[in-house]
């Protein structure tokens, strides 16, 4: 890298460590704990890549951009932050910042950003002059783990696009959520937000009314998978017809597209007019690190709304983590709400928990849901209770190889995924020579999708 790097953190470490890195990578290196000599720093034409922190002892980093972008247009400026929500990543967006990292960031991660920034310049989405749309304070998104760092970025680099947006995930992830917060914070905000199912268009007249009251805002298709054929034919007719007033399309599906597009229940010309821009929701088992996060979000909610001020203790907060939430957030806040109306003292007990839960699907530890629990621990646990479900019968004859199959097909599956389908690097991965591996393939039966091509 060549170039000069202005960087400002009130934390030493971060400063420390940011210069060592840049200035072996061939940069020069300014670094402080003050936006005010940052800002003087910009101000005399110093810098050609910005990193700094949102929160300062003098400021804050964000309220800075416009500044810098009058006095340097053109001038990167990579946001790093420890407030890491949905909001930050969307100021910094809406700010025009380069690029935002939540911390705690991978450094490797941003010197490639700086990389990039100092090779090129920086291309914003401007925003329109006459914005005068008011805008929520919060978004009802919640979470602090890299997935969903990795969603708020996503969600913020889309917003002020005109790309249709297809929005998967499992019931109860907030795909709906997730439509509404680009709608919301788009230059498209102060016109309409419409969801409409497959009913809504089932009729010749359907798509004209429906467009009606869209006025060039944001149509939401609601679970596209669950409407026929001939509505899909006329979602493409509408996606496709010129006009003063075309909306923004986006869809939401509970399960892969492409794998329905394969199975035709979605058309083809449906689906690659719908991935202009695809989010995946993750499913919240997938963030488990998030749920005390969101049981304070929803009990605050509740007292907020008049109930009694409630807490869960340490007991009850490690049966929410473990519990495996197949109903996702919406399963979560529900449970949550019913505990703090019902509760019979301030803090929630491990009781209380097991009494909502009981009537609810049971409760299956997740992976990675004990922080403290062995692998192997939990596929004992499995097999124990495996052996109790035949009682005082033994299990059929064949358990050895059917145990393994069990093991072995989600074992290569996902290191094909992780390796992109390249089965030489899975084999080497897994440590298995290729022609074995494709012969468990073939064996077990795996599916060969497009992003798993036989090599």
């Amino acid at each position: 890298m060549d170039g000069t790097v202005l960087v400002a953190d009130d934390d030493r470490t971060i400063r420390t460590v940011l210069t060592q890195a840049l200035t072996r990578a061939g940069c020069k290196v300014h670094a402080t704990s003050s936006l005010t000599t940052l800002m003087r720093w910009v101000s005399e034409g110093k810098g050609d890549v910005v990193i700094s922190d949102v929160v300062m002892p003098d400021g804050n980093g964000l309220e800075m951009l416009p500044k810098i972008n009058e006095d340097r247009p053109g001038l990167p400026v990579i946001v790093i932050s420890a407030q890491n929500t949905i909001m930050t990543a969307i100021q910094a967006a809406e700010a025009e910042a380069y690029d935002y990292l939540p911390k705690p960031f991978d450094l490797p991660d941003l010197m490639k950003r700086t990389a990039r920034a100092l090779d090129q310049k920086r291309k914003a989405p401007q925003p329109s002059s006459d914005e005068t749309g008011e805008r929520p304070d919060e978004l009802p998104l919640v979470g602090r783990t890299p997935v969903m760092q990795a969603l708020y970025r996503l969600v913020a680099k889309v917003m002020n696009t005109d790309l249709p947006v297809m929005i998967s995930g499992e019931s109860g992830t907030g795909k709906s959520l997730i439509a509404r917060a680009i709608h919301d914070f788009s230059d498209r905000r102060t016109l309409p937000f419409v969801t409409v199912t497959g009913a809504d268009l089932q009729d010749l007249e359907g798509p004209a009314r429906v467009l009606a009251r869209v006025k060039g805002g944001t149509l939401l298709i609601d679970e596209i998978t669950n409407i026929d054929d001939e509505v899909q034919a006329r979602i493409v007719r509408m996606m496709d017809a010129p006009g003063d007033h075309v909306p923004r399309f986006m869809a939401t599906s509970q399960g892969d597209l492409s794998k329905a597009m394969e199975q035709g229940r979605v058309r083809q010309d449906l689906y690659y007019r719908l991935c202009g821009a695809p989010i995946h929701v993750p499913a919240l088992r997938e963030r488990v690190d998030d749920i005390p996060l969101l049981t304070e979000h929803f009990l605050a909610r509740a007292e907020r709304d008049g109930a009694a001020k409630r807490w869960l203790s340490e007991e009850a907060k490690e049966l929410f983590r473990v519990y495996s939430w197949p109903g996702n957030v919406r399963q979560l806040e529900h449970a949550v709400r019913r505990l703090g109306l019902t509760s019979r003292a301030d803090e929630i007990s491990r009781t209380e928990v097991e009494l909502v839960l009981g009537s609810q699907p049971e409760v299956e530890p997740v992976l990675g849901g004990g922080d403290h629990e062995k692998l192997s621990a939990s596929v004992e646990r499995h097999l124990r209770r495996y052996f109790d479900l035949h009682g005082n019968m033994l299990p059929p004859p064949g358990l050895y190889q059917r145990i393994l199959r069990e093991i072995e097909a989600p074992l290569i599956e996902i290191a094909l995924d992780a390796t992109g389908g390249n089965q030489a690097k899975c084999a080497d991965l897994l440590g298995i020579n290729r022609n074995t591996l494709r012969k468990k393939i073939t064996d077990l039966d795996i599916q060969v999708t497009r992003r798993r091509k036989l090599m």
